[in-house]
């Protein structure tokens, strides 16, 4: 299914710009939402829309995705109590995106909430690194606030199954995997993952991780 317009919320992290340049390799039309456009001239040389907006803001979500088929979270501030902040970025998606008439939303979501082969959460397994468990409750949250959604808006968290090769290239090859904390996938691998859910859609309302194929 090819879809005419994507719009990425936190387009200025890594890996919302593969998800941008990914969406315009395959000749989506594509917005970048950011908190300042000024700092992103190379996105817009490229041909993107950039503008300004606030996650959290479910009017200003629908204001800035009207006419756009779906939409991309890769959002963080790391100036919010990230128990709050995650939670009312999914609540305010939810709900703007609806108003929009989205019909599809990727989330990139943590592998530390995501579930390994043996069911338990990768943050709760031995020896997996605590002193960020708030961010991972964080998203957590968030996660928690898609779950439990009545919104016909169909939905999906990807993260990496580990984590992501910050060196890595793009090599075109990915595959679906459970939480393993050694897992690890290109920035430019995830993207495809991510567009490949928004161009074909096959996995709906869960946490899917990813890793290098």
């Amino acid at each position: 299914m090819r879809m005419s317009g994507i719009i990425v919320f936190g387009a200025g992290g890594r890996a919302g710009r593969a998800a941008v340049h990914e969406a315009l390799r395959r000749g989506h039309r594509v917005t970048a939402v950011v908190r300042d456009p000024a700092g992103h001239g190379d996105l817009a040389a490229d041909g993107v829309r950039v503008v300004a907006g606030d996650v959290t803001d479910a009017s200003g979500v629908t204001r800035l995705a009207e006419g756009h088929d779906a939409a991309i979270s890769a959002v963080y501030d790391p100036g919010a109590a990230q128990d709050v902040f995650f939670a009312d970025a999914a609540r305010a998606l939810l709900d703007g995106l609806t108003r929009a008439k989205v019909s599809r939303l990727l989330v990139v979501g943590l592998a530390s909430v995501l579930e390994t082969a043996s069911g338990t959460l990768l943050m709760d397994t031995p020896g997996y690194p605590q002193e960020y468990r708030s961010f991972y409750l964080g998203h957590a949250a968030g996660n928690d606030v898609l779950r439990t959604a009545t919104t016909a808006l169909d939905w999906l968290v990807v993260s990496p199954a580990g984590d992501f090769d910050h060196g890595g290239t793009r090599t075109g090859r990915y595959r679906t995997a459970p939480a393993e904390a050694t897992g690890r996938v290109s920035y430019a691998d995830f993207a495809i993952a991510l567009l490949d859910e928004i161009d074909a859609p096959k996995h709906h309302r869960t946490h899917l991780g990813v890793e290098g194929g």
